[in-house]
């Protein structure tokens, strides 16, 4: 009786070493458009930020909360994740039946879709009008608003540290980026 429990401790402490020892994944953050972990940081001066403080389920589905401080007096709170199929998704807790498509990283040149699909003023045909290995642009035209329609806006990610503006320092994942 000894015995066998001798080789079933030894047997659980083999599955243990070698479970320790498996590969781990390779770092999520330079894989991403953007990389997404509480403390991360997007940092253009004390008046102009965008931190992701939290994370949050909607749906079930992990969110994270993204905050920013805009000319010193505005906020905004916005929840973001990327899903199964590699789709930038923006939703929020006060209306989890609402969602909308933020970009599609899978997607290539000339490729269109909308952020919701309601066809009212607040869908926007978007296409992807720049990808490499590094970079993504996504261009939005707000096509179904009278007065904007026609006046596209731009948004650019870099793979590993998220949007492309001028900002004076970056972290990710613990890792500062400067200007």
């Amino acid at each position: 009786m000894k015995k066998i429990s001798t080789c079933r401790g030894l047997i659980i402490a083999s599955l243990f070493i070698f479970s320790c020892q498996a590969k781990k994944p390779g770092n999520a953050a330079a894989d991403s458009f953007l990389p997404m972990q509480i403390g991360n940081l997007w940092y253009m001066n004390n008046m102009s930020y965008t931190e992701i403080k939290d994370t949050v389920r909607i749906n079930k589905k992990l969110f994270y909360k993204f905050y920013s401080l805009v000319g010193g007096d505005a906020t905004s709170t916005f929840y973001l994740r990327i899903d199964e199929n590699n789709k930038l998704i923006e939703s929020y807790p006060d209306d989890p039946g609402k969602t909308y498509i933020r970009a599609d990283f899978n997607a290539k040149i000339g490729e269109k879709f909308f952020t919701t699909g309601e066809k009212d003023e607040n869908d926007n045909e978007v296409t992807v009008v720049q990808k490499s290995d590094n970079e993504m642009t996504f261009s939005f035209d707000p096509v179904y608003h009278p007065n904007l329609k026609g006046h596209p806006s731009e948004v650019k990610y870099i793979k590993g540290k998220g949007w492309a503006e001028q900002y004076q320092k970056i972290k990710i994942d613990g890792v500062e980026y400067k200007k």
